[in-house]
């Protein structure tokens, strides 16, 4: 099958373990990729909730070599390449496209408002420099500035169906349906709200989406109640992953709260979130996070020790 093709159905974002240290525990992050895929995953994704950006490059490069072992094949694996420069954006997609992922995501520059003619010679250079399918992310609904959504349906009409998009600006629902109906036949959209737009954005034409790895099973029941046509069940979980997702402000927001519930679930150690960081979940937050966690699984029948 055609790597673009593959890309479809439900591909979480891998959360990254750390020791004490802040150093990678690589067993663990092994143990999650087993994890994800028993709870329901079609590929496996490292991307901003994987902490890409808090990581050296060489870290970078080792996490996408690591992925490609620890996947074994069970389905795609796709790394984040985006970076603040051109040339550090290329670099990734040279060293991840040698390690063997199957794709590529790039968030834009975020820490300069780079102008418009930049940030596309700036994915130029990335869809030239590989022969893998590029996800363009835009990450704006928590980090870096919107890309306009006629400039990412004109990176469609010029590469085809080698580009493919996770759109995350506000308003989500109506910019993915102008990018669904500007960028032309074949143009293939991730939701990438951690789930919380999965039920819109699927009636709007999805082929998949791209949540926390957390609720992963809970996201997997929503997905195959959609594609079975059954909007009553599918309803009734998004009734309850929406406030859980609601709790998670900002990509710290996001680490946090995601991280406490794996940890819950006995898939990582602990909740170490390398640092500086922007948000540190409180106990009331915690507390609403995990009666919310605790219905969902009731919902799902989903069993899991305190």
């Amino acid at each position: 099958m055609n790597k673009n093709q593959s890309l479809a159905g439900v591909l979480p974002v891998l959360q990254l373990p750390f020791h004490t240290d802040e150093s990678i525990d690589w067993e663990t992050l092994a143990g999650e990729v087993d994890w994800a895929y028993e709870n329901g995953a079609h590929g496996v994704v490292a991307a901003m909730v994987t902490e890409v950006l808090r990581l050296t490059d060489a870290e970078r490069d080792e996490l996408a070599q690591r992925l490609v072992q620890f996947n074994a094949d069970r389905g795609p694996v796709v790394m984040s390449v985006g970076d603040e420069s051109t040339v550090q954006a290329v670099r990734h997609v040279r060293t991840a496209t040698d390690a063997g992922v199957d794709a590529l995501m790039a968030i834009p520059p975020a820490a300069s408002r780079a102008l418009l003619s930049e940030k596309i010679r700036y994915y130029e250079a990335i869809i030239a420099a590989t022969h893998l399918p590029i996800i363009v992310q835009d990450a704006s609904g928590y980090v870096g500035e919107p890309l306009p959504v006629e400039t990412q349906a004109d990176l469609h009409q010029r590469f085809g169906d080698r580009v493919l998009f996770k759109p995350e600006a506000e308003p989500l629902g109506p910019n993915l349906s102008l990018l669904r109906d500007g960028g032309g036949p074949g143009l293939r959209v991730f939701e990438g709200s951690g789930g919380i737009a999965l039920l819109d954005s699927y009636q709007r034409g999805i082929f998949g989406t791209m949540p926390g790895t957390e609720i992963l099973w809970a996201i997997r029941a929503e997905w195959d109640a959609l594609e079975a046509g059954d909007l009553q069940r599918a309803t009734e979980l998004q009734g309850l992953i929406a406030p859980l997702i609601s709790l998670q402000h900002g990509l710290d927001g996001y680490l946090s709260v995601e991280k406490a519930l794996l940890h819950r679930q006995g898939v990582f150690p602990n909740c170490i979130i390398r640092g500086p960081v922007g948000f540190n979940l409180d106990p009331e937050t915690e507390n609403e996070a995990f009666r919310l966690f605790d219905l969902l699984c009731e919902s799902c029948g989903k069993e899991v020790s305190a």
